[in-house]
């Protein structure tokens, strides 16, 4: 890391104008969440894994931010040559820059790798010092890089409409007519979802997301794809003529967002829409959108690259109209992703079936049902061992089996005690614990089906929990239960219901540092906004609205010992309620994650009688769900697994 640091050092006192300091953020040119092998800059100066962080290099110093869940993670893997920057404890990074960097100082940054929105932010904390973002020419990273990954030509791929359930042409139809009414002639779409989902494609260019990597620019008559023209087989080539889009060269579309600015995009287009699109959108002819002359861009996640190439006098800075539009399911979408859930349930049962019988004949557990101490002479006499990773493999393969199934969303967390504590903990095959049946096992998982994506969270002990671990347990599960529950109006946004999570924690003095809800695509990403529920104040941005969907994830984390989180995945749905104050009308939550919740490691005199009822009738429909997707053997454990409780 040493060697890293110093190569970059040099090439920042090499650079026109020197760098005073070298900004290294983990987004992607699409400023995505999760990126390709190539593009782990940070992670590659850092070493440091999590996929939410942001490095900054200057002369003599090197640190690194990052949020909550990754504050343990950091700490273990980051060398002492860093110092590690809490994000909502310590300064944010423009802060810190604009206090301890000198008069004038230099900043350098891949303008790809940043959006608009964080350019403008940093420019604006520079400016009491006269310091000055510093585009690079060149991502510095990428020159001492040396065994940097390849680019791979993975191929584009057609999302069939039974999957979709709507078409491109409804969907460009629909983005035309909200570009006219904000008076925009063309739209710069930037984000690897958002792309995949307008144009009903999808790809393999990010690990665990099926996106491909590539940009759409669309105007009142042209669409075009930009992208690595390997990756476009002739068939897909003939779905995009059909579909009246142009595919031109990923590259291509810097130059194009200028000829955009300018209203000169459309004259490049070789393919005549004309008789194909004699509207553009509510009713409107090409011929009265002559008038319009703005472009419609998102700063938030458009790079700062291609901002500065736009007119700002003629840019209409607004929300992507494509984030709501793919957040909101349509029925097709609902219908896969509930049948989705239900074999990702069946996997998840089969899977605790699995480690509940090795635990027991392996280690000498009690197991899943009862509570005991472990069969020392037993665990002593085993040849093989269970570690966090090779248990995950297994989960991995019960999905693999299922219909649809094309791999996982997310590096699976599958973590023993100690490591459950870290949030977003990912094991290694070398470093990894073995599966312990005297400590707490915490698995979060989901898998991409061509039908939809799943998340879930459960937490098991094959022992004897401690009285503490069933009072923490039973406190996040009254949170999840708590949320699951609400009845809302509509208005209501994700900051507003996040407490309804987190009271039973509060009233111990608990809390945990991470989000409680996020969308979820329909076989794309595992995170999809534009809503969640959440203590950010990014969470007052959209209100919650109907066949939205949106994960239910209390936790709680204690370092060094053990760490609990239950997550199911929601459907907003409107709800019949008595009455309707103010004509609001009212929303509720659909569960479409099925999996048991251990009952041993629930305290019931913790529970309210509605808690109780919620638990009993979910295990219910959990099993009744689930059972014909199971043999003989699983049936009979999950049976066991749902049995009411009840006070004693």
């Amino acid at each position: 890391m040493a060697e890293v640091l110093s190569s970059l050092r040099s090439l920042m006192a090499a650079h026109s104008p020197p760098l005073d300091a070298l900004v290294v953020p983990s987004e992607d040119y699409h400023q995505s969440e999760y990126v390709s092998a190539r593009d782990k800059r940070r992670e590659f100066v850092s070493g440091f894994t999590g996929s939410a962080g942001l490095a900054l290099i200057t002369k003599d110093e090197a640190r690194l931010w990052t949020d909550g869940r990754y504050f343990l993670q950091a700490e273990q893997q980051l060398s002492d040559e860093w110092t590690l920057m809490r994000m909502a404890e310590d300064p944010a990074v423009d802060v810190w820059m604009a206090e301890n960097l000198v008069e004038e100082a230099a900043v350098g940054v891949n303008p790809w790798c940043i959006s608009a929105d964080t350019a403008r932010r940093w420019k604006s904390a520079f400016s009491k010092k006269h310091q000055k973002l510093v585009p690079t020419a060149t991502d510095l990273v990428d020159e001492i890089w040396k065994n940097r990954p390849a680019d791979e030509a993975n191929p584009v791929v057609v999302q069939p409409l039974e999957f979709t359930g709507r078409s491109v042409a409804e969907k460009l139809y629909d983005l035309r007519g909200k570009l006219k009414a904000s008076n925009a002639r063309g739209i710069i779409i930037t984000t690897l979802d958002q792309v995949a989902w307008l144009y009903n494609i999808r790809g393999s260019d990010v690990p665990y997301c099926p996106v491909v990597h590539a940009f759409a620019l669309v105007t009142l008559q042209s669409a075009f794809l930009y992208v690595d023209r390997r990756k476009v087989s002739s068939e897909v080539n003939s779905y995009m003529d059909e579909n009246a889009i142009e595919v031109r060269d990923y590259t291509a579309v810097s130059s194009d967002v200028a000829l955009l600015a300018s209203g000169q995009l459309d004259s490049v287009s070789t393919i005549n829409q004309k008789p194909k699109a004699e509207t553009v959108g509510n009713g409107t002819t090409e011929a009265e959108g002559h008038g319009v002359d703005l472009v419609w861009v998102d700063a938030s996640s458009c790079s700062y690259a291609l901002y500065s190439k736009l007119n700002l006098a003629k840019v209409v800075q607004q929300q992507s109209p494509l984030a709501l539009a793919k957040a909101l399911k349509n029925p097709v979408e609902l219908d896969g992703l509930r049948k989705a859930h239900i074999r990702d349930g069946a996997a998840v049962v089969q899977y605790l079936v699995w480690l509940d019988k090795q635990m027991q004949d392996m280690y000498g557990a009690s197991g899943y049902f009862l509570e005991g101490e472990a069969d020392k002479k037993k665990k002593d006499l085993r040849t093989t061992k269970l570690t966090e990773v090779t248990v995950s493999d297994k989960l991995e393969s019960f999905r693999a089996s299922k219909e649809h199934f094309r791999g996982l969303s997310f590096p699976t967390i599958s973590s023993v005690g100690p490591n459950a504590a870290i949030i977003h903990y990912g094991p290694q095959p070398e470093t990894c614990a073995e599966v312990d049946p005297d400590k707490i096992y915490l698995f979060d998982s989901g898998a991409q089906y061509l039908d939809g994506t799943t998340d879930i969270t459960r937490t098991v002990h094959f022992g004897v929990p401690s009285t503490h671990e069933k009072a923490c347990y039973t406190a996040v599960l009254k949170g999840h239960i708590g949320l699951g529950n609400a009845r809302f109006p509509n208005g209501t946004n994700g900051h507003a219901l996040d407490i309804l999570a987190r009271i039973p924690l509060w009233k111990s003095g608990l809390d945990y540092r991470h989000g409680t809800g996020h969308g979820i695509g329909s076989f794309l990403f595992v995170h999809e906004g534009p809503h969640q529920i959440s203590f950010r104040p990014s969470a007052r941005n959209v209100p919650i609205q109907a066949s939205m969907t949106v994960t239910d994830e209390p936790g709680y984390y204690e370092d060094g010992n053990f760490g609990i989180r239950l997550e199911n995945v929601l459907v907003v749905n409107e709800a019949d309620t008595k009455f309707n104050f103010g004509d609001k009308g009212y929303l509720e939550f659909e569960h479409i994650t099925w999996a048991p919740y251990q009952r041993k490691l629930i305290d019931v005199s913790l529970l309210v009688p509605e808690e109780i009822e919620w638990l009993n009738t979910y295990h219910s429909k959990c099993k009744e769900i689930l059972a014909p997707h199971l043999n003989e053997n699983e049936r009979s454990w999950l049976s066991k697994a749902t049995e009411p409780v009840s006070v004693a």
